[in-house]
């Protein structure tokens, strides 16, 4: 089992876009995902889940990734979320108006 933090860092936040991404990635190995934030614990392979989560810009998440390929889904959300979720050219309509 590894667990690794990963701080939001995209401007929107995990709101759907980022959410179905993370699911969609997760998806691609056997390993469980679960995250963590704020005492919740949601199944990382769950769009659902990823959605109660309502992780912010700024705030941190908990990645724990247990299987056979737990090392390699683990580097690849980890990527993923370091990237903004590919969404670092998004801005939040506060930061557009100041």
């Amino acid at each position: 089992m590894i667990e690794r933090d990963a701080p939001i860092v995209n401007p929107l936040g995990m709101h759907v876009r980022p959410g179905a991404e993370f699911v969609k990635v997760a998806n691609k190995f056997k390993s469980s995902v679960e995250v963590h934030k704020d005492g919740a614990v949601v199944n990382g392979k769950s769009i659902l889940g990823m959605m109660t989560l309502a992780a912010e810009c700024g705030s941190s998440i908990r990645i724990r990734t247990d299987g056979e390929d737990a090392e390699q889904a683990m580097d690849a959300l980890l990527a993923l979320v370091a990237a903004g979720f590919h969404e670092m050219h998004l801005k939040t309509k506060e930061k557009e108006d100041a």
